[in-house]
């Protein structure tokens, strides 16, 4: 009998363990979430298993972790191990078990966003700069059961967004940015609030970390307008939709939402809202706010 625990990342978790010189016993294990990541629970540590290809992401979120810990910046703390060690491709990542826990809330997202924009630019490691495509093409390419015609457009529309990318409006000056930050990165326990999921932190434009909540109140119907309004003021009055490259952003942070079902649409429910978020980006189902379902 398969054992409850079990997940399809068993033997690369027992692999990992092993090179790290952590002795625990599978049996002990539970998943937390198999998403984009799978994150694997144990008693006494967390265990982080990337898709293929990303070990240098996970690589940089150990090295973030560490830089932001010595600022006392509130995160979660990678174990005093050699790390990230790769099997079979994937990049496995081992982190401090939280305290009990709940997600964030959009008042937290605005409080460490403040913070963390705030802090100097490293001088000793290379963060890297935001790079909003990372992995849309293959996300594309990963597609199953949608149109071709769709798949045409969406590849076309990555194309242009490319491009006026390259246009991008001046803004507010580079900092350290989180890249995907959202109540669902962010752990509340009884000291305080942290921010987790760092993989796409680097450096680049602020507004990219700010625009994921607006358009929560604008794009999709997530967040009321006056849970945003309270974002606005703890980050410090700065309204990310006033600044002339809030649109492209905006539409950048759609396609990628979308394009996260896209890559999953061998699931009937993750294609069936593939294809609603592609009829909206296509002008099939009328203006914003639209009717999508989180993914989490």
């Amino acid at each position: 009998m398969t054992p409850p625990h079990a997940t399809a990342y068993d033997h690369i978790l027992d692999q990992a363990l092993t090179h790290a010189g952590l002795n625990r016993s599978l049996a002990t294990a539970s998943p937390i979430r198999l998403g984009e990541n799978a994150i694997i629970g144990f008693p006494d540590l967390v265990a982080r298993i990337a898709r293929p290809g990303q070990e240098k992401a996970a690589r940089r979120e150990v090295v973030v972790a560490r830089w932001l810990t010595d600022h006392g910046f509130p995160v979660t703390t990678p174990l005093n191990v050699e790390q990230p060690v790769v099997v079979e491709g994937r990049a496995v990542t081992f982190w401090e078990v939280l305290p009990e826990h709940t997600p964030g809330t959009v008042e937290d997202v605005a409080h460490l966003l403040r913070d963390l924009h705030a802090l100097p630019l490293p001088t000793h490691l290379d963060l890297g700069h935001l790079d909003p495509f990372v992995r849309l093409p293959q996300r594309i390419d990963d597609a199953m059961g949608l149109p071709d015609d769709d798949l045409a457009w969406l590849r076309n529309r990555l194309d242009s967004l490319r491009e006026a990318w390259s246009r991008l409006p001046a803004g507010r000056p580079h900092t350290v940015v989180h890249g995907d930050a959202w109540i669902g990165n962010i752990a509340r326990h009884a000291n305080g609030a942290v921010l987790l999921d760092l993989e796409r932190c680097s450096v680049g434009p602020p507004e990219w970390d700010l625009v994921s909540t607006a358009i929560k109140t604008s794009s999709v119907p997530w967040l009321s307008r006056e849970a945003y309004d309270r974002f606005i003021h703890v980050y410090g009055g700065h309204n990310v939709t006033d600044w002339p490259g809030f649109t492209l952003m905006r539409d950048l942070r759609e396609l990628r939402m979308t394009l996260y079902f896209v890559q999953h649409s061998d699931q009937e429910r993750m294609r069936t809202e593939a294809q609603l978020r592609i009829d909206c980006l296509r002008g099939r189902h009328g203006k914003r706010p639209w009717p999508w379902t989180p993914a989490a």
